[in-house]
């Protein structure tokens, strides 16, 4: 153990509630990339748990030591199926891939660097249960000072959305206000509440549900994945639903991987993702004029917080 979650992970493992007896079987998936010191702090949180029944880890490159420690971890847990050797095939056809392999009825999405907190799972397993089809439940993302983390629940993510929550005019300026896409600033609902958009860290869903959305959309490689799924989802006249008591603390920004370019990747996924939900001639013209001012935005974010480093 690293011990780097040791202040806000819980220690004791989430007891099974008798409400769960004779439930379906749980597989989490869990995508690996250069994730760094979290890793092994997740893992342990997901196989301490007693409802997850299965736990297939998709390692898409991690370094020497972390990938001799999943293969050994492999070895002496029945439950953990791990998938290497393929390279970095990005997140969206890494998780499709686990969710491919996987043999639970539930399908719960963990990011790395994710901890899941006592009755996480069992809240999301209880809730999924009996929804309308499609439906995803998304867990409360929290930070490691348990305030809610920025994109743990969101209104529709659209162009004109995007454009004026970045800028902040959706937050300065009254009439648009509904644009505002960032809702954590809002009192967390006190039961499950219907929403636009869940983050990608923590979530579950029926596999009939993913088999029926055909999964992730593989075109996108890092990021904005999860916001198409939420899009699609509601698009077939499913739920997206917030769970407020299905609690995980994510890290984030944990990975190895370049900041640039993990940026770099969510602008394209970006503008793609406004592109596809483009109609029209005019709107399609606009999604693919702005499609540059997308990507240059999302890279400029890892150039600003470095001269803000310095100037600091």
């Amino acid at each position: 153990m690293n011990g780097i979650a040791a202040p806000i992970v819980a220690i004791e493992p989430a007891a099974a509630p008798d409400f769960l007896d004779g439930r379906r079987s749980v597989s989490v998936v869990m995508v690996v990339y250069m994730t760094g010191t979290a890793l092994e702090e997740s893992v342990d949180r997901v196989l301490k748990d007693p409802l997850i029944d299965e736990f297939v880890i998709v390692d898409n490159g991690s370094s020497g030591a972390d990938a001799a420690g999943l293969r050994a971890l492999a070895d002496r847990d029945s439950r953990v199926v791990l998938l290497s050797g393929h390279g970095n095939i990005g997140f969206a056809r890494g998780a499709n891939l686990g969710a491919r392999t996987a043999t639970g009825d539930i399908l719960v999405f963990l990011n790395p660097d994710a901890f899941l907190q006592p009755r996480c799972i069992a809240e999301l397993v209880r809730e999924i249960e009996g929804r309308p089809v499609p439906c995803i439940v998304g867990g409360r993302v929290l930070n490691a000072d348990l305030t809610e983390q920025r994109g743990a629940r969101r209104g529709d993510i659209t162009l004109m959305a995007a454009i004026l929550s970045l800028s902040r005019l959706a937050e300065k300026v009254p009439a648009w206000r509904r644009y505002e896409v960032h809702w954590e600033g809002e009192p967390a609902p006190e039961q499950v509440a219907a929403v636009p958009t869940i983050s990608g860290a923590c979530f579950c869903m029926r596999r009939e549900d993913f088999d029926r959305l055909q999964g992730f959309d593989e075109k996108y490689f890092l990021h904005v994945e999860d916001v198409d799924l939420c899009w699609r989802v509601r698009q077939l006249g499913g739920r997206v639903l917030f769970h407020p008591k299905a609690e995980v603390i994510h890290l984030g920004h944990t990975s190895l991987a370049s900041p640039l370019r993990v940026e770099f990747h969510k602008g394209v996924g970006l503008a793609r993702y406004f592109r596809k939900r483009a109609v029209g001639v005019s709107q399609q013209l606009i999604a693919w004029l702005l499609s540059p001012v997308v990507v240059g935005a999302a890279v400029a974010r890892p150039m600003m917080w470095r001269f803000r480093g310095r100037a600091g």
